[in-house]
């Protein structure tokens, strides 16, 4: 049981305002872990005056001395890998080799941040104007649950990077994964109030970051409506905002695919991260002519898909991350079957011979239609829907008849094809005939998938504004 009764505020861990205790489970087993004393609006606002203390001059150190504190950061995190990978497995249940990738993700995108910055040109010319790059402000950084440490060290470090100070809320579910990352973070040496960590719940810690005077930048991870809200609550003191939101991604498997090949690719694609993933391929859009083939080949494919205990290696679907979110991804299956959709795999319930966990069955339907409910709203769950289509026009069409537009896969066998088809795609990301990551790349939505871009020098700059100096010689 761990009893977890500090924040971060100006550089050391101490007791917050608040009073609450929150528990948290192991979601692989319902039994409570330990707990967690919530921080409240006070200690939001303790957090960001710390942070606003700490702009001035962190503001004006130069690009060398930020790059070694990334460095810094990248090696006490990394330092962390097996306790974070611990704290992952059992807080979360992400399975043994999801669980690993996404603690080394955590230390890597702070290295990825210091190389970019290391190249990055602060200053321009523009004409007979010098363009300066100049840092916004405090940032508040908002993280869910799915990815707690990345999403912390990602925002974390690309709003440094630019030279701004942070205050962080993350998820009050992870809380045993973000004092890992926070310890780690502590040990960088960085100076006070440079970052901030105030575990709290979104309608408190997070309101009070959203609304204040003090902060410039929000940076929030999560549903498309908690986005909104966040948008409206920023804009009365017009903050620069980045929303990376929900997702509906489509799957677009052209009719000269190799199913061989592309089957097992569609299967990760919508159960990565337990399906728990804003990316998940969750639309699988096949040839009409080629139906039952593909259905075939994935009945095959999902019965090899153990969903069960996280720390078995055979493992690819760990539990849903609470009771909540179990009952959620419920409620959708029985939807689907009641909207008419067929089972071809999975179902209702718990998996055969698991009594206890809050897991589900891989499932996956098919005769989906896009206007049905499971084919329009994220389900966040490894919940599948096949629609079939009738030639390319219509795969693109309904590949793009979706509110949402983060991400979408192409498979062809024909690049050059599968290419032409990914540029006519309403998504931030399309990714052809591979499951890759480019960190690097830009990151982020169109439509209600969000606003703005994460990663490389596109993160970088979402925490920059630009200014112009004009002068006579």
């Amino acid at each position: 049981m761990q009893n977890i009764d500090t924040i971060y505020i100006d550089g050391a861990f101490v007791t917050p305002h608040g009073d609450e205790l929150f528990e948290l489970f192991n979601p692989a087993t319902e039994q409570v872990i330990g707990r967690v004393r919530l921080a409240d609006a006070q200690d939001a606002r303790d957090a960001i005056a710390a942070a606003k203390r700490a702009f001035p001059a962190f503001s004006r150190t130069s690009k060398r001395e930020r790059v070694d504190m990334l460095m810094r950061m990248h090696a006490a995190v990394a330092a962390k890998e097996d306790a974070l990978y611990e704290a992952i497995t059992e807080e979360y249940g992400a399975p043994v080799s999801r669980g690993r990738w996404m603690a080394q993700h955590a230390a890597n995108v702070l290295l990825e941040a210091a190389k970019v910055l290391e190249d990055y040109p602060f200053t321009r010319r523009a004409g007979i104007a010098d363009v300066v790059m100049q840092p916004l402000g405090v940032a508040g950084l908002i993280t869910p649950w799915n990815s707690d440490a990345g999403f912390i060290c990602g925002k974390l470090g690309a709003a440094l990077a630019a030279g701004c100070t942070a205050v962080i809320k993350p998820s009050e579910m992870s809380a045993i994964q973000t004092h890992i990352v926070t310890e780690a973070l502590h040990e960088a040496g960085l100076p006070a109030g440079v970052f901030n960590i105030v575990t709290g719940r979104g309608e408190t810690v997070g309101a009070e970051i959203s609304a204040h005077p003090d902060v410039a930048k929000l940076s929030f991870t999560g549903s498309t409506a908690v986005g909104k809200a966040i948008l409206r609550a920023g804009a009365e003191t017009l903050k620069r905002v980045t929303l990376e939101l929900g997702g509906k991604s489509p799957v677009v498997v052209l009719d000269d695919a190799n199913f061989d090949e592309v089957v097992p690719l569609a299967i990760q694609a919508g159960f990565m991260n337990s399906g728990q993933a804003c990316i998940a391929g969750t639309r699988i859009l096949v040839p009409q002519q080629r139906l039952a083939e593909f259905e075939a080949r994935v009945q095959a494919e999902v019965a090899r898909t153990q969903s069960g205990n996280p720390r078995d290696p055979q493992t690819s679907v760990g539990p849903m991350v609470s009771k909540k979110q179990w009952e959620r991804v419920q409620r959708y299956i029985s939807v689907g079957i009641d909207e008419g959709a067929r089972l071809i795999a999975g179902g209702e319930g718990r998996p055969e011979g698991i009594d206890a966990g809050w897991f589900v069955r891989p499932t996956v339907f098919s005769d989906v239609t896009n206007d049905m409910v499971i084919a329009r709203e994220e389900i966040f769950g490894p919940v599948l829907s096949i629609i079939a289509y009738r030639d390319t026009e219509e795969a693109i069409a309904i590949a793009n008849d979706t509110p949402y537009g983060l991400q979408a896969y192409v498979f062809s066998a024909d690049a050059k094809r599968a290419r032409e088809v990914a540029s006519r795609i309403e998504a931030g990301r399309v990714l052809v005939n591979t499951l890759a990551h480019e960190p690097t790349a830009p990151f982020g939505g169109f439509k209600q998938s969000g606003i703005g871009r994460e990663y490389g020098t596109y993160g970088i700059e979402a925490f920059l504004e630009p200014k112009a100096i004009l002068a006579a010689s």
